[in-house]
């Protein structure tokens, strides 16, 4: 882990926000002026996906992926300018919250302004042209990090969005070496002491799948040396599988327990059910009582929760990267206020410095969390498939508060009665 992580990142909630398909108008000031909604709903830090011009050349879709980036150094018009952004930033300060971009270092797109002005900063294919190593994306150029000169340009840009945001969100961060992170980080904390660093980290299959082809790829455990955070793909396809019905719980659950010993004490892992890379969950949770039981999940487990926009309105259709597919803020769903209420449990300091376990149950579908420190317990219980259980519980017997719903609840012979609904007590 980042020598200097604080491990109060696990009461913080993350907000992902597509700029283009936020809203109709798709710009910095239209999510500017939604930012008392998204304060409401219970949000520290606001994630901008990449805010710079896109790429022409070998475009995907109508405008492009905003990952096939044109100039590190501007803002995409599409959006607005650099003073409608700097607006939106100094607004979510006023609000409260922190804002973070996107970087997307490991490529850029094959017009971009460093193919123009630096091609010697790229990877080149054994006839000499430009190309990337990772053959579906193919809008984009891979950049070469055994030029050192391309190192200085990168951190000097990093430094130069450190005057204005709060962090950054590395896309694909494990293709790039640790040596270059790990400088990267020295650097703008010289300029922002406190910057946040979140690495989207990537699936095991994808690592050795890399690595084969001798490639660099950074595992958790190595990426988090220079992030204060990242990805929970380690864990989230078989959290998926299960879902599927393809494994059993169990299999997930075990999987969750292995973090607690395979990381450093202050790992901090993003908590997700969906984001732009993913379905989204009201497509693959099941039924009602399910999703909000594993919305319930995300934010009781150890680490950050992080949100994908529209998912508090239930969106079941994941936006396209590529074209304009405006999220649906009327589709007769509205789960923020429990949102907001998972939100104030979030702040829970028990959830700060906790030894996490969790437990399933097979045959009833339901996963029985606990959070321990030396003087207090909190229990979660969350039922997926809705069966009716009574579910062992390491509590004594005795009436307990639920967190969530302010409603009494009784430990009986160490056993809770689960209805349906998430229980959080303690």
């Amino acid at each position: 882990m980042a020598l200097y992580t604080k491990t109060n990142l696990r009461n913080q909630v993350i907000y992902s926000v597509y700029v283009r398909n936020y809203s109709e108008e798709g710009t910095f000031k239209a999510v500017e002026n939604d930012l008392d909604r998204i304060k409401k709903l219970g949000v520290d830090i606001i994630w901008l996906m990449p805010i710079h011009p896109v790429g022409e050349k070998a475009r995907k879709g109508q405008l492009g992926s905003p990952y096939a980036v044109k100039d590190y150094r501007k803002v995409n018009p599409e959006f607005g300018t650099l003073e409608d952004f700097k607006s939106l930033v100094n607004a979510i300060h006023d609000k409260g919250m922190k804002c973070i971009i996107d970087v997307v270092y490991n490529h850029t797109s094959p017009d971009s302004w460093l193919v123009e002005n630096h091609p010697e900063f790229f990877y080149k294919k054994p006839d000499g042209s430009m190309g990337n190593r990772v053959g579906d994306w193919s809008d984009i150029v891979d950049l070469d990090y055994n030029n050192k000169d391309l190192w200085d340009y990168q951190i000097d840009t990093l430094k130069m969005w450190a005057e204005i945001v709060d962090g950054f969100r590395c896309d694909v961060a494990p293709l790039i070496p640790l040596e270059f992170w790990l400088k990267a980080r020295e650097e703008v904390g010289k300029v922002k002491p406190d910057c946040f660093w979140l690495s989207e980290s990537v699936e095991p299959e994808f690592i050795t799948y890399l690595r084969s082809r001798g490639m660099v790829a950074l595992s958790d455990s190595e990426i988090l040396q220079a992030f204060d955070a990242c990805y929970d793909y380690d864990i989230y396809k078989i959290f998926r599988s299960y879902l599927d019905g393809e494994c059993p719980l169990s299999k997930y659950v075990e999987r969750v327990n292995m973090q607690e010993f395979i990381y450093s004490a202050n790992y901090v892992k993003l908590r997700y059910l969906e984001n732009h890379d993913q379905d989204r969950a009201k497509s693959f949770a099941g039924s009602q009582d399910a999703l909000m039981n594993l919305t319930a999940f995300i934010y009781f487990q150890k680490g950050m929760t992080m949100l994908y926009c529209g998912q508090e309105t239930e969106n079941a259709n994941r936006p396209s990267l590529f074209d304009k597919d405006t999220v649906n803020w009327n589709t007769g769903y509205d789960i923020s206020d429990y949102m907001s209420k998972l939100y104030e449990f979030k702040k829970n300091p028990i959830l700060t410095n906790s030894t996490y376990t969790l437990k399933a149950f097979d045959a009833e579908d339901i996963m029985v969390g606990m959070h321990i420190t030396e003087d207090k317990k909190l229990v979660g219980i969350f039922n997926l498939k809705g069966k009716k259980a009574e579910v062992p519980v390491e509590l004594e017997d005795g009436s307990y508060t639920d967190l969530l719903t302010g409603e009494k609840v009784t430990v009986t012979n160490g056993k809770v009665c689960s209805n349906g609904q998430p229980i959080i007590i303690g």
